[in-house]
């Protein structure tokens, strides 16, 4: 079963939806959506009821904007518990304390901003709410100075957000401050089978273009990446399944992992995969739908899979809106620019910018001998795909 909200679900996931027949909750969001009218909606209450004669439904959410929903309705499941432990950065850090003992992290309100000695935190540091999701209101401070430049920022932020995404996705009201963490960044999407051990759909690497960046941009993944990181991370997620009780559950997890293969989890996003269905890369990169595995339980044979796998680097860009333009003074994006910038872009798909400050999300496949390609699109500020009013 299916619950569908916004920002985004994308044709990948309605087709899958109404090929396997799925039940999706009927709700505002999917009447705005305007999916297939083929598909199994299913009203509110009757959606509860299914869940209460059967607990172990499957279930699955585009984004993290049903939490609430869930929390209300569906709290005589163990749903809501799983949900906080993950969703909430403190009550996350709390679970692992005792993988990673010595790891610094702080509680902050929004109002206590101002009375921080920042004096008595190492730096470099990162502070980003404790609620939170797609890289909004994260920075790394490196300094007292840049301190200041982020405090001012992440006042804007707060006025931006608005009411984009509701605070069980991103509450500006607490902050958590926590000790940076070296090392290269990674997603991977997953979900944990009836005995909680995990099965790995896919392992993204999340690219910077400097040591001082935070911010969503490109996202990689490669049969090299598959390889060299897998068993590393399933290991790693096997410890997790035994700290929480996971059974049928999906999840997004980003971890950093140093030089010498150490791994540190950032942050765990329940009942999902990546966002905005840019999971939908597994299917250009590996040929899984990670819908339909999930909903069948079913179990990538990454041997077989591999095997046979070019060695082709496989992107997901997010074409994010520099925050020093005005949106309003944007004529037009020249969308055809963007894809035929890529030596073989996949897919691409259009965004309303002037409401989430991205202008698009697109799939590509990229040679390794071309990587500049990306590393140029990681740099770029997109103002040449911007065409402005006189």
């Amino acid at each position: 079963m299916l619950i569908l909200e916004k920002p985004y679900v994308s044709k990948f996931l309605e087709d899958t939806i109404t090929q396997l027949g799925l039940p999706v909750l009927k709700n505002k969001a999917t009447e705005e959506f305007k999916l297939n009218e083929n598909i199994n909606f299913v009203e509110e209450e009757e959606f509860v009821n299914k869940i209460k004669e059967n607990e172990d439904y499957l279930i699955y959410c585009n984004s993290e904007n049903p939490i609430n929903w869930i929390t209300k309705n569906l709290s005589f499941t163990d749903l809501p518990e799983k949900i906080d432990a993950f969703k909430n950065k403190v009550i996350f850090r709390d679970l692992l304390k005792h993988i990673h003992p010595d790891f610094f992290y702080k509680e902050v309100s929004f109002n206590e901003l101002e009375e921080i000695d920042i004096n008595e935190i190492t730096m470099p540091f990162i502070i980003k709410p404790s609620v939170g999701f797609f890289s909004i209101g994260v920075y790394k401070v490196n300094s007292i100075s840049g301190w200041e430049k982020v405090k001012n920022q992440l006042k804007k932020d707060v006025n931006n957000i608005g009411d984009n995404y509701p605070v069980e996705v991103i509450d500006t009201n607490k902050f958590i401050i926590e000790e940076n963490i070296e090392g290269d960044e990674f997603a991977i999407d997953l979900y944990y089978d009836e005995n909680s051990n995990p099965v790995i759909l896919n392992i993204l690497e999340h690219l910077f273009a400097s040591g001082e960046h935070v911010n969503d941009r490109v996202y990689i993944t490669s049969k090299k990446i598959m390889r060299k990181y897998y068993d590393l991370f399933f290991d790693f997620l096997a410890e997790i399944g035994k700290l929480i009780t996971l059974e049928r559950f999906p999840m997004h997890i980003e971890f950093r992992v140093d030089k010498d293969m150490n791994i540190i989890p950032i942050e765990i996003n329940p009942m999902r995969f990546a966002g905005w269905c840019t999971t939908d890369i597994a299917y250009y990169a590996y040929g899984i739908n990670v819908y339909d595995y999930f909903f069948k339980q079913k179990k990538p044979d990454w041997e077989k899979i591999l095997k046979n796998k070019e060695d082709k680097i496989y992107s997901i860009v997010i074409a994010d809106l520099p925050k020093d333009i005005e949106i309003h003074n944007i004529r037009k994006i020249d969308y055809n620019k963007f894809y035929s910038y890529f030596e073989n872009a996949l897919e691409m798909r259009k965004i309303d910018y002037f409401k989430y400050g991205v202008f698009a999300f697109l799939f590509a496949e990229t040679s390794y001998n071309n990587r500049q390609e990306l590393e140029k699109i990681l740099r770029s500020d997109l103002k040449e795909y911007v065409e402005f009013k006189n």
